[in-house]
């Protein structure tokens, strides 16, 4: 259980260079009022800047520096967790963020990031999103449950019933099974080559233990057969290179230039057409009009006679010189399909080049092979080879060996992945609260004058009827009502973690939950509720109707502005 003890900040908002402290434990119930702007909600703010480096309101971090001083932005808060104490301290202007267990400094020496990830995972157990569940209910860019989607519903339960360890371990999981899953990839490669190397190895040893004279004389006639296919390779080679590359880079350079050839004749094409399609909009024009669409003058027979005359013509010679365009872009296509295919029968026979500079290759090593199996002392080598073969086939059992308990890793990983998935562990344990979770709603919700029916389902869909037993959905509630859900669920989850003692806090903390929609019953009832809380809560209200709450609870404290900055008065 996290038990907060205090708080103090300056330069913090409009809080000024003097300290504004907090005891969260004195009193079970504070009212904190003040006019607008007094400062009343600078706490949550300071708060929640503190322990998550961000303010509970929308507020960029740079204007969390009070405007009127510019830096030394400061805040200290005090909590316990078990027996161990611990002190969080952040601020700006200079920036500060340091963290104290049993008044030493935890090790600074990671980065922020992971800094603050020791702080919320190994120390609060809780984040940001959860604090707004649990801790506080506010009117002010409060995000209730039932407006989160499923995904973050669900989150937030799993951080109630700290079941969200499954999800790291699932993560961690995967990464490891990823492993195995590469690690076996690699030794199926391993076992290959392995494999391989035993088959070479047992008809090495085959030829060497048939290797008598007439095996001498027939691998004597394999080199000879060999050397005669290199000679004759070579030859084709020769023959083949001859002028091969000065004929491959010419034939290249004559498809550019019939390919430059053909966007002209292309560009050219398109060019007479555009002027034919312009040569046909004047005809059309002057067939169809008798004056001038500018002027309004009557355009004379013998001038339209003329001019289209003079048309008529333009247009024939450019359909004659489109017509011979195409037959020279005909010319320029033939000449393309030569090139292209005499391009490619070069290129044939540099591919049949590299071929046999490949089989020359292969030829020659055969003949060292051959040779080397003739120098050899046969004895001494069927010795060492059945030798290497052993050696071989142990290697080779000891990756099978190593494959088979990686596969059954990865299997064993993959039984238990598929219990970490969010339809398995963390599935059946939601289950077994899910029944507590919504009798405790409807608990709440009936001591705040609400009868309705609510339950949460596995998906954290909400399902809501009336005792007539019509249908409802949150959205479909009057503010009023949307906050009685609101209050049903927060203290709901409160009871949820203190089941679990998972994210469990003293602290509750109300901004202007009285000032919002609550009627006068709803008022009396959410009181009634407060003092139900226990010993170990510790309630603060923050209200700027005090006329209304004052004198219903154990402390009030009241924030005034002076001289531009707040303060306790």
């Amino acid at each position: 259980m996290i038990n907060f003890l205090n708080i103090r900040y300056k330069n913090f908002l409009s809080t000024g260079n003097n300290w504004t402290e907090l005891d969260f434990t004195r009193h079970k119930t504070t009212l904190i009022v003040g006019h607008n702007g007094s400062g009343k909600s600078t706490m949550l703010d300071a708060l929640s800047f503190a322990l998550f480096g961000k303010a509970h309101r929308k507020i960029g971090k740079l204007q969390l520096i009070n405007s009127i001083n510019g830096k030394g932005s400061l805040v200290e808060v005090e909590f316990s967790v078990g027996a161990a104490h611990f002190k969080v301290v952040r601020g700006d202007r200079p920036v500060k963020f340091e963290i104290y267990k049993n008044n030493e400094l935890v090790n600074q020496s990671s980065h922020s990031k992971e800094y603050q990830r020791i702080l919320e995972q190994n120390i609060l157990k809780l984040n940001h999103k959860s604090f707004h569940q649990v801790v506080v209910l506010g009117s002010s860019n409060f995000v209730p449950f039932m407006q989160l989607n499923p995904g973050s519903r669900r989150g937030v339960i799993e951080d109630l019933l700290d079941i969200g360890v499954f999800s790291k371990m699932n993560q961690i999981l995967k990464e490891e099974s990823n492993a195995i899953k590469d690690n076996l990839k690699d030794i199926s490669y391993q076992i290959d080559l392995m494999k391989n190397k035993v088959e070479t190895q047992k008809k090495y040893i085959a030829d060497v233990s048939t290797l008598t004279e007439d095996n001498r004389r027939n691998y004597e006639h394999r080199i000879s057969e060999s050397q005669d296919s290199i000679d004759a390779l070579q030859a084709k080679n020769s023959e083949l290179s001859l002028g091969l590359d000065e004929s491959v880079r010419e034939a290249e350079t004559r498809l550019g230039s019939l390919s430059d050839q053909r966007q002209g004749l292309l560009m050219r094409s398109q060019d007479q057409r555009t002027k034919l399609t312009d040569l046909g909009s004047r005809v059309e024009f002057f067939e169809k009009n008798a004056a001038c669409p500018v002027c309004d003058q009557a355009i004379s027979d013998g001038h339209k006679s003329e001019i289209l005359r003079a048309t008529t013509e333009s247009q024939d010679r450019g359909k004659a010189a489109l017509k011979e365009i195409g037959v020279e872009g005909q010319g320029v296509e033939s000449e393309i399909k030569l090139s292209t295919d005499l391009l490619s029968t070069l290129r044939s026979k540099v591919s049949e080049l590299a071929t046999n500079s490949q089989d020359i290759s292969r030829h020659q090593k055969e003949i060292s092979d051959y040779q080397k199996f003739l120098e050899k002392d046969v004895s001494a080598d069927l010795q060492k080879a059945n030798s290497d073969l052993a050696v071989i086939k142990e290697e080779l059992q000891d990756l099978n060996d190593s494959k088979m308990q990686k596969n059954e890793d990865y299997s064993y990983k993959l039984a238990i992945a598929e219990m970490l998935k969010d339809t398995g562990i963390k599935t059946k344990i939601i289950k077994q609260y899910l029944p507590v979770m919504n009798q405790l709603i409807n608990k709440h919700l009936q001591v705040l004058d609400f009868y309705v029916h609510f339950n949460l389902d596995e998906e954290f869909n909400e399902t809501i009827r009336s005792r007539h037993r019509d249908e409802f959905t949150y959205e479909s509630f009057s503010e009023g009502e949307k906050q009685r859900i609101d209050l049903a669920l927060l203290f709901t989850w409160r009871q949820i973690a203190k089941m679990k003692n998972s994210v469990s806090t003293n602290l509750l903390m109300l901004d202007e939950t009285f000032d919002s929609s609550l009627d006068h019953d709803g008022v009396d009832n959410l009181i009634k509720i407060l003092y139900t809380l226990g010993e170990d809560t510790n309630v603060f209200i923050i209200s700027h109707k005090g006329e209304i709450l004052d004198g219903r609870f154990e402390n009030k404290i009241e924030f005034i502005k002076e001289k531009n900055f707040s303060k306790i008065k």
